[in-house]
């Protein structure tokens, strides 16, 4: 058994996951915007992570824009049959690399053609609806419009599965009345639990729950608690993030991204870390000492 396959496997839009898969964000230029500093290394990064046994790769066109689905087509296309490919909609970037809600039914078909398209697929797998009423977080508002169009581009064969991004759970039953919801992805890790109710929800109806940045994303994760158990078990403290996140929920899909070989092994052998009951208590302890 190769490292990456301890971390289990999940159903998926179907298909089964292994739970540890990977994020293309950080492929793209400073920001998420623009080109990578070091193009080979982005192809680099993605066909190691596909030859370790990764078969999930969370994306989006409007990282970029466009960037990180070319690189992605060319580091990987034609792609393994096992392979599950999913973006992401409902924003867009302006000339300043600002994030703009693009919500109409024409931005939100637009984006469907542009994933295909840069992807190099006739039909996206899993396509996240991103809600966007607040850049920073969930925000209440209401779904239909939005999502009774992807419905619509799904009907078309175009889409297989819907899933919601930065959503509250007002907002995730108003999606399944409207479509079936396979995957949520929302901000969790170790310090940041504001869904921990949410994510034992879904886990009973059989739903993916994906945390982005479940490091930390754009400001790391910072805790002695986590350095100190990191240093117990021999580990780096984003092996152990990560190791916890696996132990949280059997529902859990992790996306963890990055732009380096080195870290993306690092990330990787997280599969393979075991968690005393000990330290997980202590680490469950991290977001309330954290508040």
């Amino acid at each position: 058994m190769s490292t990456i396959d301890q971390s289990g496997t999940l159903n998926l839009g179907g298909r089964s996951v292994r739970r540890l898969g990977y994020g293309a964000m950080q492929l793209a230029g400073p920001g998420v915007f623009g080109p990578p500093k070091d193009h080979g290394a982005a192809l680099a990064v993605l066909r190691e992570a596909v030859a370790s046994g990764v078969n999930h790769i969370d994306t989006s066109d409007f990282y970029g824009p466009h960037v990180t689905n070319q690189i992605i087509r060319e580091a990987l296309h034609p792609y393994r049959d096992d392979l599950v490919i999913v973006t992401k909609i409902g924003a867009r970037r302006g000339a300043d690399g600002s994030w703009i809600p693009a919500f109409s039914r024409e931005e939100l078909t637009e984006a469907v053609h542009d994933n295909l398209r840069n992807l190099g697929l006739d039909v996206l797998d899993v396509v996240n609806l991103r809600i966007m009423f607040d850049v920073h977080g969930p925000a209440e508002g209401s779904i239909e419009a939005p999502l009774t169009v992807l419905s619509d581009l799904q009907r078309q064969g175009l889409v297989r599965h819907v899933g919601l991004s930065n959503a509250t759970s007002k907002q995730i039953a108003e999606g399944r009345g409207i479509t079936e919801i396979v995957c949520v992805q929302n901000q969790y890790n170790l310090a940041h639990r504001a869904d921990d109710a949410l994510i034992d929800d879904l886990a009973r109806d059989g739903v993916a729950y994906v945390p982005f940045f479940p490091l930390g994303g754009f400001s790391p994760l910072q805790s002695s608690t986590l350095s100190d158990v990191a240093a117990r078990l021999e580990a780096t403290p984003m092996q152990v993030a990560l190791a916890w996140l696996l132990r949280r929920a059997e529902n859990i899909l992790l996306i963890p991204g990055t732009s380096s070989l080195g870290h993306l092994r690092e990330n990787l052998d997280a599969a393979g870390l075991a968690l005393p009951d000990e330290a997980l208590k202590q680490l469950d302890g991290v977001a309330g000492s954290a508040a």
